[in-house]
């Protein structure tokens, strides 16, 4: 009698199990496949790529694809870069390292000259079994900096082509020592799809997962780096279409934070860069129009080609047992602030989109308001392919942020931004953001200091450092934790120079050079040459003297002898 009760009960509980699933399950929801073997990831990194995207509430943008994949998985509300410039970030998620750990903060310098021996996350899942290949952009690759070989298990994958394709985009142009002359900001042309790199790219990731799914005993790390809607803002006409250029509202903030240290905000370099913007000076209300509705064409184009590589991992059944990543490697100013470009410690720069989707484990559709920096994503994919634990990463996993989305997985994120006076380093809680400004290795007490209230003042429209003097201290605290940021490393790899005993690093003219070059491109225009001046008054008058061959900049050989013989 006890067994056929036990049984009646088994069935009973079976059955309301049943009950409880609901009618169907997306792929996100079913759970990973024992007999596929261990998961599949696919990393979609993403250039300039902010959360301004219709699943993080923005009203305007067309992003159906990028939406849907939210739908399938965790999308972090307060996600943040290590530093807003592409290569440091990139390194941050490829090694785990903040760019402060590895002391490398410029564009230029490969991240192996300073941790050379550092495996990245792709090489760990290499060496656990996976096939490993890129496409697009992952690391940082330009400006001297090259690929890393060691991390993919064939040659990463760069389109041929796919820049500007109108005559008139490139008929004014404006030098550039890195890169080539630069055209104009914007280019809408009535052309495929895979006329431009993105669409190149998402043609290589689908070939990619077909020849995948031909090998179901070899599990793989894809990654795929879209271009756009990094500068040039350059898209198919139909992407334009999809916006009415007079609906963009124009930016309601213009002025830096008040009560900011006058060398916090970013001059905007690499936007001067183009033919079409004013090397100096505040944009019109036409071209900043032109910009937004540039930027969001292009990251319409972008999810479009997100789009088709979703539907062929769909096509192929590779959905169920592969875990999806997308990740933003910084923000971009849109005009707030008087701002443009990244390269600030401020929200607009440091938050990035970043959505998970994990078979099995994470919650689909799910927000979560826990606090994601990007080193925290090499442990946390080792965790959801059951990898050990990867040791020495200044990251730390989120993945009980996935099972539940009311999970906080840590207090704080920290990143930074460096300028020629001081590094900036910033400590990011669930409310505020406190900026330390000092040289590095510099006392803490002679810091100067930026705190922002995101419940109070969301727009940051005002430095509250000096009226909230115990929030300060708290927030103090927690960064005293974090290591001292590390100088950059010179191009022989062998550290920055000692500091003087004052406590100030010495005078590296040639660092100070490279830290104004913005764009990179070998010279100075005024504006980079006079922003954060500790004397702005005087400034403007050494820019002729240092300008010795009178050609309106000043190279780096001028800015490094003073403009001497």
């Amino acid at each position: 009698m006890q067994a056929g009760n036990t049984l009646v009960r088994g069935l009973w509980m079976a059955a309301a199990a049943l009950l409880a699933l609901p009618l169907t399950l997306t792929a996100a929801e079913q759970p990973l496949d024992p007999a596929r073997g261990r998961p599949n990831v696919l990393l979609i990194c993403v250039d300039d790529l902010k959360p301004l995207l219709g699943c993080y509430g923005a009203p305007l943008v067309k992003s159906p694809n990028i939406d849907r994949l939210a739908a399938r998985g965790v999308l972090f509300e307060r996600a943040f870069c290590n530093q807003a410039v592409c290569a440091p970030s990139r390194n941050a998620l490829m090694t785990g390292l903040r760019s402060s750990s590895i002391g490398i903060y410029d564009l230029a310098t490969n991240f192996r000259k300073a941790v050379p021996e550092a495996i990245t996350v792709a090489q760990y899942f290499q060496k656990h079994g996976y096939r490993t290949e890129a496409m697009g952009k992952i690391m940082h690759v330009g400006h001297g900096n090259f690929e890393d070989e060691a991390s993919w298990s064939v040659p990463s994958w760069k389109p041929k082509g796919g820049g500007y394709q109108l005559k008139e985009s490139t008929a004014s142009t404006r030098p550039s020592k890195v890169g080539g002359p630069r055209g104009a900001t914007t280019e809408c042309a009535d052309v495929a799809d895979n006329t431009y790199g993105d669409g190149l790219i998402a043609d290589e990731a689908i070939a990619r997962l077909r020849a995948a799914k031909g090998k179901p005993g070899e599990p793989w790390f894809i990654a795929v780096g879209f271009l756009k809607p990094h500068l040039p803002f350059v898209a198919p006409k139909k992407y334009w279409d999809l916006y009415d250029r007079a609906a963009f509202p124009l930016p309601a903030l213009k002025t830096p934070p008040i009560g900011a240290p006058e060398f916090a905000p970013t001059t905007w370099g690499e936007l001067r860069q183009y033919s079409d913007i004013p090397e100096v000076g505040a944009l019109d209300d036409a071209k900043t129009r032109l910009l937004l509705h540039g930027y969001h064409a292009a990251t319409s184009y972008m999810d479009a080609q997100l789009g088709r590589v979703l539907d062929a991992l769909d096509q192929q059944g590779l959905a169920r047992n592969t875990i999806i990543v997308l990740w933003g490697d910084h923000g971009w100013h849109l005009g707030d602030h008087g701002m443009w470009c990244k390269h600030t410690n401020y929200e607009q720069a440091a938050r990035i989109p970043f959505i998970v989707v994990a078979p099995g484990v994470a919650k689909a559709g799910a927000k979560t308001g826990a606090l994601a920096e990007t080193v925290d994503l090499y442990p946390s994919l080792c965790e959801l392919a059951g990898l050990p634990a990867p040791q020495g990463l200044d990251g730390a996993s989120f993945v009980a942020a996935l099972k539940n989305p009311a999970a906080l997985t840590k207090e704080a994120v920290f990143h930074v931004f460096p300028r020629s006076q001081a590094m900036g380093r910033a400590v990011r809680t669930t409310r505020y953001r406190l900026v330390e400004w000092k040289p590095i290795g510099a006392p803490a007490d002679t810091a100067v200091y930026e705190l922002y209230d995101y419940e109070a003042d969301p727009a940051e429209t005002k430095n509250l450092a000096a009226e909230k003097p115990e929030i300060v201290a708290q927030l103090r605290a927690i960064l005293a934790r974090q290591p001292e940021a590390k100088p950059q490393i010179q191009a022989g790899g062998k550290g920055a120079k000692k500091e003087a005993a004052a406590g100030k690093p010495k005078q590296d003219r040639g660092a100070m050079f490279d830290q104004r070059d913005k764009d990179q491109d070998g010279k100075l225009t005024r504006e980079e040459f006079l922003a954060n001046q500790p004397d702005p008054e005087e400034a403007p008058k050494r820019f002729p003297k240092f300008d010795a061959n009178k050609d309106g900049f000043v190279g780096r050989e001028e800015f490094i002898k003073g403009g001497k013989p």
